[in-house]
């Protein structure tokens, strides 16, 4: 999906959730590419965004080997993929939280986070992390997980930051 005009979404368009397929794989590399370049530029230079997006292959194959790693999540109109998570059922955490940059601020996210909390619940794991990005880190934080400090990550020479954040579960009934 390298068109632009491809991705946005009409204000009315309908957002779908499901697991991810093969066929999402090339989608999940240009989501992935444009979260970073796009939707992370406030945050970080473009040297950092550079060395980021190229610590992941910009080609379906390497999303597709990744979906067999994590169990993913992805949010989808019009039948592409717009937004994913990869979450480590095992470990009770996120790998990757990424959605396309104009589509930011719709709760896309969020209910992805939703959805792999209820997998984890599921599961019967009690909480959740995830290795935030500064971009990140601060819509998290304002939905009450915790911060457990920063750290820097190196990627192609570049320093970046992150920080590791938790957050209990509750089952809620229905």
């Amino acid at each position: 999906m390298s068109n632009t005009e491809e991705q946005q979404a009409p204000t009315s368009a309908r957002i779908m959730y499901r697991a991810a397929l093969a066929r999402d794989a090339a989608d999940q590399a240009e989501v992935f590419y444009h979260a970073v370049m796009q939707g992370a530029a406030t945050h970080y230079t473009l040297d950092e965004r550079r060395a980021w997006a190229n610590a992941l292959p910009r080609e379906g194959s390497a999303w597709r080997v990744r979906q067999a790693l994590y169990t993913t999540l992805i949010a989808t109109c019009d039948g592409r993929c717009v937004g994913f998570l990869e979450l480590d059922l095992a470990d009770g955490r996120v790998e990757t939280l990424y959605v396309w940059p104009s589509l930011t601020g719709r709760g896309i996210g969020t209910t992805l986070l939703v959805h792999a909390e209820r997998l984890l619940l599921e599961q019967g794991l009690g909480r959740v992390e995830i290795e935030a990005s500064s971009l990140l880190y601060e819509r998290l934080m304002r939905r009450g997980w915790e911060n457990h400090g920063e750290e820097w990550v190196e990627r192609s020479g570049e320093r970046l930051q992150r920080y590791k954040l938790s957050k209990p579960l509750n089952a809620v009934e229905t």
